[in-house]
């Protein structure tokens, strides 16, 4: 019998044979160049993509030796500024507070991508707009059509939708998924992980 699990695997197999690749490859040359010029990866994300901002950041900072930082880690800043200034403006600030500059990169986990005009993830398109103004990259992992993040992104991997019903299910996964591509890329890897490292051991 066709269980849930099994339709939803089957369903993120034919998301991965849909994917364009060659996004991965683009992502990791970028950050490879933002990391050769001493420039610094900030990331981002809400709900979930927040995790993955902060997972990644410990992974490329360890793996890839790249000056990494969430945006959400420190959570007294974050709620300050929310409480203070408002939520939508509470990751540029973030990034201005940070000097964000030219030769940095933001990475940008989102489902949607933003939408100004819908009012959804104001605060992700407010962090993206900051980074284009000071000519910082932008690269990110998105799902759907891809919404801002796709428009103004150096480089970014658009998720595709297989079932819309579980679009922030694949988009969030799959995220996961591909930034650890990144962390163990040739062009980005300088280091191994620990169970890898004691292989033959």
């Amino acid at each position: 019998m066709d269980s849930f699990a099994r339709r939803f695997l089957d369903e993120t197999v034919q998301v991965l044979q849909q994917l364009d690749a060659s996004g991965i490859d683009d992502m990791a040359r970028i950050i490879r160049e933002t990391r050769d010029r001493d420039g610094r990866l900030f990331l981002c994300g809400s709900g979930g993509g927040a995790g993955h901002a902060s997972h990644a950041a410990c992974d490329f900072r360890k793996l890839v030796g790249i000056e990494a930082y969430s945006v959400t880690d420190n959570v007294s800043e974050l709620t300050a500024r929310i409480n203070d200034d408002g939520w939508d403006t509470s990751y540029a600030e973030w990034l201005r507070g940070s000097r964000i500059r030219r030769g940095d990169c933001l990475f940008v986990f989102s489902v949607g991508g933003g939408d100004v005009e819908r009012n959804i993830s104001v605060n992700l398109v407010n962090a993206m707009k900051l980074a284009r103004e000071v000519g910082a990259c932008l690269v990110g992992i998105v799902g759907r059509d891809g919404g801002t993040l796709r428009r103004w992104a150096d480089a970014c991997v658009v998720v595709p939708t297989v079932d819309a019903a579980n679009v922030t299910a694949q988009a969030e996964g799959l995220q996961a998924v591909f930034w650890h591509v990144l962390v163990t890329h040739p062009d980005l890897a300088m280091s191994t992980p620990k169970w890898e490292a004691t292989v033959g051991a």
